[in-house]
């Protein structure tokens, strides 16, 4: 009778992704008393969050990837029917279709979709993935949740926003982790020998969502302007040696610092002059929140929800505006005064846990 409800988390890959930063954020902050989580991970993931999973009581369940279908479908209904869960909630965008259809084969009651993404032109391949999945978007689900009211409406519709069906749940952070702070800047700085330099942030996986082609040339026009200038690249992925080749091209070698997989990306934050996102699409991005919690000036793609802006040191640009505009308005959005009392509450992880554990509470019922 006191046991707490266990849910299982339905999460693919598991890597150091912002879904998963998202998802890991809620487990450590909800009530485990009353609520944990369980996760369902693709075998062929590094998992480096396993050992702080597995200290907070959660339990890892390592499955092949969706491309094997039937061996997917079979260990989750499997395992959705060993463990008897009342809740699967997957984030697996249009994807989730999938893990829903077991969790429903498995007589699992409660089913949550929860989007986390949108699509843009120039990914051909997922695009029609996606556009082909979306319309069964809601067929094995109960429950619909996303990260922001434009990933929302994109996967749910409109009329689904405008009913409430789908459940917004914000990308939520520890915002003191965040926190600007001085001596943490100095001494991060030092550690990167760019102490008297311009810093140009960016954390993201180098895959073709995050634009790096874009940024490395936004960067070019910066570094015209201001030969001290240096940018500072955090993350890994697919398209890292592309990059990597395009900022040798350039002769930008010694001006791009690349820092791959690291788990103290807040302290890099601290170490950054203005944080630039130019992404061809994003839900909601976590990055945005992280960047303005730690009171960075950021200039990011209008491309995103506008609800990424939270602050007045973010402006948002479009894609086709070019690299001088954006460089013009990276250059003069430095200048803005960077502060340690950033208010966004609503994305204040110790009290949307809160929000989180009733929602499971709730729906338990069922």
């Amino acid at each position: 009778m006191n046991q707490p409800i266990r849910v299982a988390q339905v999460m693919g890959k598991m890597e150091r992704g912002g879904v998963e930063a998202v998802v890991m954020n809620y487990y450590r902050h909800i009530d485990r008393n009353a609520v944990q989580f369980d996760f369902f991970v693709d075998n062929d993931s590094s998992c480096p969050q396993k050992e702080e999973i597995e200290s907070l009581g959660g339990k890892i369940y390592m499955v092949p990837p969706y491309q094997q279908i039937n061996k997917y479908l079979s260990a989750l209904t499997k395992l959705f029917k060993e463990n008897k869960y009342k809740i699967v909630h997957s984030h697996l965008n249009t994807l989730s279709v999938f893990p829903l259809y077991a969790a429903r084969r498995a007589g699992v009651p409660v089913r949550i979709a929860h989007n986390h993404s949108t699509a843009a032109k120039g990914e051909t391949k997922k695009n029609i993935m996606k556009y082909a999945l979306r319309p069964f978007a809601k067929i094995n689900a109960t429950h619909y949740a996303a990260c922001s009211r434009y990933a929302g409406e994109w996967l749910f519709g409109k009329k689904s926003m405008e009913r409430g069906e789908v459940t917004i749940f914000n990308n939520a952070i520890d915002l003191d982790k965040f926190r600007f702070d001085p001596a943490v800047r100095d001494e991060v700085r030092r550690e990167l020998s760019i102490e008297n330099k311009f810093v140009v942030g960016h954390v993201g996986r180098f895959c073709f969502q995050k634009n790096h082609e874009f940024l490395i040339d936004i960067f070019a026009e910066v570094h015209k302007q201001n030969p001290n200038s240096v940018l500072l690249l955090v993350g890994g992925g697919e398209l890292l040696d592309e990059i990597k080749q395009k900022i040798n091209n350039l002769s930008l070698d010694q001006n791009v610092i690349i820092l791959q997989n690291r788990s103290d990306v807040n302290r890099l934050y601290q170490a950054m002059d203005v944080f630039v996102l130019p992404s061809h699409y994003e839900g909601l991005p976590v990055v945005g929140v992280e960047a303005q919690a730690a009171g960075l000036p950021c200039v990011l793609s209008d491309a995103m929800t506008k609800e990424t802006k939270m602050t007045d040191n973010a402006v948002m640009l479009n894609l086709n505006d070019g690299t001088e505009k954006w460089a013009k308005i990276i250059l003069e959005t430095y200048k803005l005064p960077r502060s340690s009392n950033i208010s966004i509450d609503d994305f204040d992880i110790k009290k949307q846990a809160g929000r989180l554990e009733k929602y499971y509470l709730n729906i338990n019922r069922f």
